[in-house]
């Protein structure tokens, strides 16, 4: 019995340690990324950053939290909000017009006869629907 509870332990123990594990990882890559995509940091700094990360990790990973955990937040906001305007710039840009545009371009093919009213009409109840 007490053998089988060893066991259970042991599994727990390792459950426990994977996670402290693939967490630690997760915030190195934060610090690590965040140090790349910050442009105010010197190059040299970013060195000893990384140096110091290498060498004494769990040390200088709580100091850089501790130090530059705001910007850490500000430089991901910042990226996430560059991403979202690139994306909607070309989204904008696949989509085409908006209806009042797509009107006037109907209008403009009333205007030079390439369309008939009863065309031009049944266009217009398509883009205001």
């Amino acid at each position: 019995m007490i053998g089988f509870l060893s066991n259970v332990w042991d599994f727990i123990w390792m459950f426990f340690t994977i996670f402290v594990f693939f967490a630690w990882l997760m915030a190195l890559f934060s610090i690590i990324g965040d140090l790349f995509r910050d442009r105010a940091l010197s190059g040299w700094a970013k060195a000893i950053w990384l140096i110091a990360l290498i060498f004494v990790p769990f040390l200088t990973a709580v100091v850089y939290l501790i130090a530059r955990g705001g910007g850490m937040a500000e430089r991901a906001a910042s990226q996430v909000k560059n991403q979202q305007t690139v994306t909607d710039d070309y989204i904008r840009s696949v989509v085409g017009r908006s209806p009042a545009g797509e009107l006037t371009q109907a209008k403009a093919l009333l205007d030079s006869g390439a369309i008939s009213t009863a065309e031009f009409e049944s266009l217009k109840s398509k883009i205001l629907a």
